[in-house]
């Protein structure tokens, strides 16, 4: 799958989630609101609801005027911005929890997972099969990861598999180790 495309043209994405942009970018929040309305996203407000090609689109101008980090960084601002379900309560079951925020802040349509998986009991893996970039992806991980981190851990590593399995190359999904 592609990055930065929609698997349908009917996907949209609530507010909440693409005022994450505008949270989670500190002094660039004039410039990436130039770059959210320029893709046709006006004054995003919680409630309301926005194509998610226009975001990834605008995604994808931030990336490239900004810089790939700043989506990380926008990434990371998502646990704090979009709905997510209650009864969160360890590390484990926040990660898991991402794939039903995932969906519960977009509508319309096929959108991809994010499937977690505990492999350890200080680790885990996440496979993500969606359009957004890897750098978006690592951030919202680490930040759930941080939010639930158990008190006998210091932190959260996120580290790319195999760089050449990638959906930057064409792959399906990406596959993120997770240790904490």
């Amino acid at each position: 799958m592609a990055i930065f495309k929609a698997y349908s043209s009917n996907v949209e994405v609530n507010g909440e989630t693409v005022l994450s942009v505008v949270n989670g970018v500190g002094v660039f929040k004039k410039q990436s609101i130039d770059i959210l309305a320029k893709n046709g996203i006006n004054d995003p407000k919680p409630g309301e609801w926005y194509s998610q090609q226009a975001w990834l689109d605008s995604f994808k101008e931030i990336s490239e005027k900004i810089g790939a980090k700043t989506l990380n960084v926008i990434g990371k601002a998502i646990p704090a911005n979009a709905k997510f379900p209650p009864d969160i309560d360890n590390i484990d079951k926040g990660l898991s929890a991402i794939d039903m925020a995932y969906h519960m802040n977009h509508r319309g349509g096929e959108i991809g997972h994010y499937t977690y998986t505990k492999t350890g009991d200080n680790s885990g893996k996440m496979v993500c099969t969606n359009p957004y970039p890897c750098e978006f992806d690592m951030g919202i991980i680490e930040a759930m990861a941080e939010r639930f981190l158990p008190s006998d851990s210091i932190m959260v590593t996120v580290e790319h598999t195999d760089s050449h399995v990638c959906r930057k190359t064409g792959a399906e999904s990406c596959t993120y180790v997770i240790t904490w």
